[in-house]
């Protein structure tokens, strides 16, 4: 059995969006593949055991909140190991450190 997530919408880290224009981009993934998507502002790790009609069905292997990195074991009703459905229109690249943030002092 499936858990039901409703995905956050991946604003401007949508990968479905960003490689929609690119003809050599391979947009169905395969099992095996990790997939990343985001669930109240955490980022949801899935590894993917089957796709079906624009949707990944597959595992969550992790949580991590991107302010901190910390992984969490679960978030709400979802925890690593529980089966989701993934669809592409939900997949997000995961956010990158800011890099004023890392920017050396003068």
């Amino acid at each position: 059995m499936y858990k039901h997530v409703d995905w956050d919408d991946p604003g401007a880290a949508s990968v479905q969006a960003h490689y929609a224009k690119d003809p050599n981009h391979q947009a169905e993934p395969g099992p095996g593949d990790i997939l990343s998507a985001r669930l109240d502002g955490l980022v949801v790790r899935v590894r993917v055991k089957a796709h079906v009609e624009a949707t990944s069905i597959g595992e969550v292997v992790a949580l991590i909140d991107p302010a901190t990195g910390e992984r969490k074991k679960s978030h709400g009703k979802l925890a690593l190991g529980d089966t989701v459905r993934l669809p592409d229109d939900r997949r997000a690249f995961e956010p990158q450190p800011d890099d004023a943030a890392q920017a050396p002092d003068d």
